[in-house]
C-alpha cells in the first residue's frame, strides 16, 4: 500500500482509504443494527459512519502535532453517542454499547492510517468487520459450550503459559537427560494437539459421521478412538460394519501424521529421515480405509462422538502421561546402558502395548548418543506394534459375534503387512 505514495499524493491516498474503510464499517454496522434494533433506534446510516471517519481525518490533519482539534471532536462525538444511548435505553429499552465503540473506532481510523503501516490498519478493519458479522456465531458458540469449557481453556493456558516457563531445565538424575522442563514440555505439546482435536470435534464437526470422527479422534488418541468405534459398532448392521473399520483405519492414518508433527517439533534431524515413511504409512492406511468405505454403503445417521467428548486436559491424564514419560526415559536410558541398541529395538515393540507417545518423544529428546537411523527404526517399530495392539482392542470391544470382526482382520491385517514391508525397505536402504 505504501508504494502508492510514490505515484499519488499521500493526502489523496489517505483520504480515499479512510473514506472507504469508514464506509465498509458503516455498511456492516447498519445491516446488523437494522436486523437487531430497527430504524427507530439507529444511531446513523452508513453515511454517518463515513462522515465520522472523514471528520476524524480533517481534524487530525489540521492539527497533527497537538491534536487539540481531534480530541475536541472526539469529545463532541462521544457526547452525541452518549445522548443517543440514553434515549435508546430510556425510551426503547435497547441496551448495548457496540455501536458506540465502533463509531469511536471509525473516528480513530484517520490517525491510524496516517501513522501505522498498512498491515496494521487493514488488520484493524478486518477485525472490526469480522467481530461485527460474527455476533450470531458467537451466540451459537456460547450456547454449545459445556459448563467447564472455559475452565479447560484456562487449564491449557496455565500449563503452557504459567507452569512451563518457571520449571527448571536441570537434570533430575545425573547422567539421564530428564528435566522438569522437558517432562512438562512434552505434556504441553501433546495436550495442545489433543485440545485442538477436541475443539474441532466439539464445535466444528459436532454432528459428523463415522469417518470424520475417526480422523479427528486419531489426532487425539487412535487407541481411544478405535475402542469407542468398536463398542458402538455392536449396534451396527452387517452392511454398516465396514464403515466403522474404515473410520478406525483413518484414526491410525492420522496417528502417523500426528507423530510426524511431534517429530518435527522435537527433532528436525529425525524428521528429515522419517517423514517420507510416515507419509507413506499414512497414505497406505488411508487408502485401505477409503477402499473399504467406497465398496460399501456408508452410515448415514451414526453418531460416533464419545458421550460429549472427553476433556483432553484432565489433570489425571496429564499426570499419567508425565509418569509414562519418566518411566520410558529411565527404561530407555538403562536399556541402552546394559543392552545397547538391540535392547532398544525390543523395547520399541514392547512399548506398543501402552501409549507409545512418551517412548517416541523420549527417543527424540533424550538419546543424543543413539544414531538417527536407530531412532527412526525404533519409532516405526513402536507404531507398527501399536497398530497390532489396536487391532486386538478392536476385536475385543466389538464382541465375538460382531460382523465387524472379519473386516477388522482384513483391514488391519492388510495395513500391518504393508507397514512391515515399509519397515523392511527401511532396513535394506
Amino acid at each position: 500500500m505504501e508504494q502508492l505514495y510514490a505515484y499519488l499524493p499521500r493526502e489523496l491516498v489517505t483520504f480515499i482509504l479512510v473514506t472507504l474503510f469508514s464506509l465498509l464499517i458503516g455498511l456492516s454496522q447498519r445491516r446488523i443494527s437494522l436486523k437487531r434494533e430497527g430504524e427507530a433506534t439507529l444511531f446513523g446510516t452508513d453515511r454517518t459512519f463515513t462522515f465520522i471517519g472523514i471528520l476524524g481525518y480533517l481534524l487530525y490533519i489540521l492539527d497533527p502535532t497537538e491534536l487539540r482539534l481531534f480530541m475536541g471532536g472526539g469529545l463532541v462525538l462521544g457526547g452525541l453517542l452518549g445522548l443517543n444511548y440514553y434515549v435508546k435505553q430510556s425510551q426503547f429499552h435497547v441496551f448495548g454499547v457496540t455501536t458506540i465503540i465502533i463509531a469511536l473506532i471509525t473516528y480513530c481510523i484517520a490517525p491510524i492510517v496516517c501513522t501505522q503501516p498498512s498491515w496494521f490498519y487493514i488488520m484493524v478493519i478486518v477485525t472490526v468487520l469480522l467481530l461485527t458479522e460474527l455476533k450470531h456465531t458467537f451466540t451459537e458458540l456460547v450456547q454449545r459450550m459445556k459448563n467447564d469449557d472455559m475452565i479447560t481453556l484456562a487449564k491449557f493456558l496455565a500449563i503452557s503459559g504459567i507452569i512451563l516457563p518457571i520449571l527448571p531445565n536441570e537434570p533430575i538424575i545425573p547422567g539421564v537427560s530428564l528435566t522438569p522442563y522437558s517432562i512438562w514440555l512434552t505434556t504441553v505439546v501433546v495436550s495442545g494437539i489433543s485440545y485442538f482435536s477436541y475443539l474441532l470435534k466439539r464445535y466444528v464437526f459436532r454432528e459428523s459421521g463415522v469417518l470424520v470422527s475417526g480422523v479427528l479422534g486419531g489426532l487425539y488418541s487412535s487407541t481411544a478412538t478405535i475402542s469407542v468405534l468398536a463398542r458402538k459398532s455392536k449396534m451396527a448392521s452387517d452392511e454398516d460394519a465396514p464403515e466403522y473399520v474404515a473410520a478406525m483405519l483413518l484414526a491410525v492414518s492420522m496417528m502417523f501424521l500426528r507423530f510426524m508433527i511431534l517429530i518435527f517439533i522435537f527433532s528436525r534431524e529425525a524428521f528429515s529421515a522419517i517423514y517420507l515413511y510416515l507419509l507413506l504409512m499414512a497414505l497406505v492406511t488411508a487408502s485401505v480405509a477409503w477402499y473399504i468405505h467406497s465398496r460399501h454403503r456408508s452410515v448415514k445417521d451414526a453418531e460416533t462422538e464419545e458421550e460429549d467428548s472427553n476433556n483432553p486436559l484432565e489433570f489425571k491424564v496429564a499426570l499419567i502421561f508425565a509418569t509414562l514419560f519418566v518411566v520410558f526415559t529411565l527404561l530407555t536410558h538403562y536399556t541402552l546402558v546394559y543392552a545397547g541398541t538391540g535392547g532398544l529395538n525390543v523395547l520399541s515393540f514392547v512399548s506398543g502395548l501402552s501409549d507409545i507417545t512418551p517412548f517416541i518423544l523420549n527417543l527424540l529428546q533424550g538419546t543424543g548418543s543413539v544414531p538417527v537411523s536407530v531412532v527412526v527404526a525404533c519409532s516405526l517399530q513402536a507404531m507398527v506394534s501399536n497398530i497390532i495392539v489396536n487391532m486386538c482392542y478392536a476385536l475385543f470391544f466389538s464382541g465375538r459375534l460382531n460382523p465387524l470382526r472379519q473386516w477388522i482382520l482384513k483391514g488391519f491385517g492388510g495395513v500391518i503387512v504393508l507397514n512391515l514391508i515399509l519397515l523392511v525397505i527401511l532396513y535394506l536402504f
